[in-house]
């Protein structure tokens, strides 16, 4: 898959990647993803996106080749690779925060590396190929369990594991009322997690009515379309006694509808970082003295979110690129006990020749598509 501008992508042939420094693996990709960011990228959202990268950050498959200083994998294995690129011994990176690594992007003052994700983030290709490059493979990939299923696995790459995330963000107490803005996902995976964290009461907020059908079978969540309601705001005091959310999720980021205005100044003139319509949601939805968990992806310029409420309201703001190992064991146990089903969130398996049509069908929201997978080997 090869980026040619907004809206234009193409499958072609690049040489293969090779071990470029001693650490490196070569992974032949056996399974990929197509990710809600990953369409922010194609609508020309996030700066440095150059023509001729290679998108893709959710990616699985089999070790190919393997640098002579690597240990911990070896040629053959079935390996999961989480979109984090990070080192594993620096600052942040002893702190657990792999997400911010601080050594394998040249303009780490925030995000460190992520496959596929423009040279905002390190300019590294991603895994919407038949191979990719996995630098620092000694604490990046891990085996895939043998009971594991591929379609688990690479959805614990981002999608689940961030969802996860955002939901251990939110600080969930037993018995709270948790709110998710965005039933993607994303949203569906924070959702279905707030259960898991004791939560009392599960409320999703979208505008599509098949991803409002999904929250219901998948998290189990009260749902309700904003479409229908004059003031979504509004509408979640009345649903909780006139006292706000204990902790809200905003799982939407950059490209949320909701406020024309917004959308339009974001989304189509970039002239913020991302439309911050679900964010302001979150803040005002939320009871004082609450929690705002941000799992949405937003671009590192300028957004108009409410901070003066949030300030005043005493609310405590949770956010960051979710550190994807470190919610494998967790997540591991739950997949496997059968309290996370993440496969079940896969819609559409889209042959990487057809990408285009993928990442098309994924972006104008067609033919109920939740969740869809690039197959590699369809040929």
């Amino acid at each position: 898959m090869v980026y040619r501008g907004p809206y234009r992508i193409r499958v072609e042939d690049k040489p293969r990647p090779v071990i470029e420094h001693p650490n490196d693996a070569i992974v032949r990709v056996t399974r990929a993803a197509i990710c809600g960011s990953d369409l922010h990228l194609y609508h020309g959202m996030m700066p440095d996106t150059r023509v001729g990268m290679t998108f893709g950050h959710e990616f699985i498959g089999v070790v190919d080749e393997v640098g002579p200083s690597v240990r911990t994998v070896q040629a053959g294995d079935r390996v999961m690779v989480p979109f984090n690129i990070f080192c594993g011994t620096c600052f942040f990176c002893a702190r657990g925060l792999y997400a911010n690594c601080h050594n394998v992007n040249p303009n780490a003052t925030a995000v460190g590396g992520i496959y596929g994700y423009s040279h905002t983030c390190g300019g590294y290709d991603g895994g919407q190929a038949e191979y990719v490059r996995v630098p620092l493979a000694d604490v990046g990939p891990s085996s895939i369990p043998d009971w594991m299923d591929d379609e688990d696995a690479v959805l614990l790459t981002d999608a689940v594991a961030t969802g996860y995330f955002g939901a251990q963000l939110g600080d969930i107490a037993e018995g709270d009322v948790v709110v998710v803005f965005g039933a993607g996902p994303v949203g569906l995976s924070a959702a279905a997690s707030a259960w898991l964290m004791g939560a009392g009461r599960v409320i999703v907020i979208d505008h599509l009515e098949y991803r409002l059908a999904k929250a219901r079978s998948f998290a189990h969540a009260e749902t309700y379309n904003f479409a229908e309601y004059a003031d979504v705001v509004v509408l979640m005091k009345e649903l909780t006694d006139r006292i706000g959310a204990d902790v809200a999720i905003d799982a939407v980021g950059a490209e949320a509808d909701g406020n024309l205005l917004q959308h339009i100044t974001s989304a189509k003139l970039k002239l913020q970082g991302g439309s911050p319509i679900a964010l302001n949601w979150a803040i005002d939805s939320v009871r004082k003295g609450g929690t705002v968990s941000v799992m949405g992806a937003y671009g590192p310029m300028f957004s108009a979110v409410k901070f003066g409420d949030a300030m005043n309201k005493g609310l405590t703001l949770r956010m960051n690129q979710c550190p994807v190992k470190r919610q494998w064991p967790r997540l591991f146990e739950h997949v496997r006990n059968g309290y996370l089903k993440p496969r079940d969130l896969v819609t559409h398996r889209i042959p990487l020749e057809h990408i285009a049509e993928g990442y098309h069908i994924f972006s104008a929201k067609l033919d109920g598509c939740i969740k869809p997978l690039v197959v590699t080997d369809a040929a």
